[in-house]
């Protein structure tokens, strides 16, 4: 007796993108009111003047709901023909049922498999090697991919090192079958040794037992050091495996971790200058999972890249792990 296997679409690519974000706009005059700080420090260390918080009726589900709405929108695709949807996400406070399944339901992809994934800023990326995987294999046609956030109910507004940095919002794509490919090889991995450098500060077990909030806790000097030296390596590494070259590239769409981070990683990668980068975090802040859809809608929508231009997009956050593609713009 032989085993029936199944094999889908030769390739997959990015169908549509889609982008959400909070009403609630803090700049930096109102960070300062909780940390001892200055506008002219963050933006320097970090290219930050405002971020984007969730207001009353706004949560994490409503991010990733208006997010995914406009990817199906701009896809084409009917939500009854997704088959499956992965949600990328750290904020999601319920352990059990997951949100995938709940927003499957919300937008109509009845019936499609759903699960949720924690890999930090890394897991958009993630999920997309993922949903290429799916297609591929014929486990699904196409594929919604969320990443969504609200870190500022992680945040400790008195921790003067990270209160800044993080933010709220969320980005979605439609993956779908490809007569070219759209989607390259993806390079990822961690290094769990490293785990401390970014980590929530305490369980929810301790949480619930000490009356205390797991703040997101991070060793700032430790991440820029890990960024801008062995992820930007991994970057080098994704384009060698995508078969292209750093004159090939039209967009570098990195997680919008903090501006010097970039700067460092386009001095490692020595791109050309015809390259755009994404520098969404100056105006929404470090949204986790969900900045490089943001900035990936962002860029598109304002007509800073195009259709049908190669990105390299690449993440890389708490675990730590990291992971990356080239991808055909939308």
């Amino acid at each position: 007796m032989t085993l029936l296997a199944r094999t889908g679409a030769r390739y997959a690519r990015i169908l549509g993108v889609g982008r959400a974000l909070p009403s609630r706009v803090v700049d930096n005059a109102e960070m300062c009111t909780y940390i001892d700080s200055s506008d002219e420090w963050i933006r320097q260390r970090t290219g930050i003047v405002e971020r984007r918080w969730i207001a009353d009726g706004e949560s994490v589900e409503t991010l990733a709901r208006d997010a995914s709405l406009e990817a199906i929108a701009n896809s084409g695709v009917a939500p009854a023909d997704i088959d499956a949807v992965i949600v990328s996400t750290v904020s999601y406070f319920h352990q059990t049922p997951g949100l995938a399944p709940k927003l499957a339901f919300q937008l109509g992809a009845i019936g499609a498999a759903a699960y949720d994934i924690s890999a930090a800023c890394a897991g958009f990326c993630y999920a997309i090697a993922q949903a290429e995987a799916l297609i591929r294999s014929g486990a699904a046609t196409h594929v919604l991919v969320v990443g969504a956030e609200t870190l500022s109910r992680l945040t400790d507004l008195s921790d003067r090192s990270t209160a800044f940095l993080f933010a709220d919002g969320a980005g979605a794509v439609v993956i779908g079958p490809s007569d070219v490919n759209g989607i390259s090889p993806v390079v990822w991995g961690s290094d769990g040794e490293a785990g401390p450098t970014i980590h929530q500060a305490t369980d929810w077990e301790g949480a619930v037992r000490d009356q205390t909030w797991p703040y997101i806790w991070m060793d700032g000097r430790q991440v820029f050091r890990w960024a801008s030296g062995f992820v930007a390596d991994a970057a080098l590494d994704i384009l060698e495996k995508s078969g292209l070259t750093p004159d090939d590239l039209d967009t570098f769409i990195p997680h919008q971790a903090n501006n010097r981070i970039t700067d460092a990683m386009l001095r490692h990668l020595k791109l050309p200058e015809h390259v755009k980068v994404a520098r969404s975090i100056v105006n929404y802040g470090n949204n986790s999972a969900a900045s490089i859809p943001i900035a990936m809608s962002e860029m598109l929508a304002s007509g800073e890249a195009k259709s049908g231009d190669t990105a390299l997009i690449i993440g890389f956050g708490a675990g730590l792990v990291y992971a990356g593609q080239v991808v055909t713009l939308p």
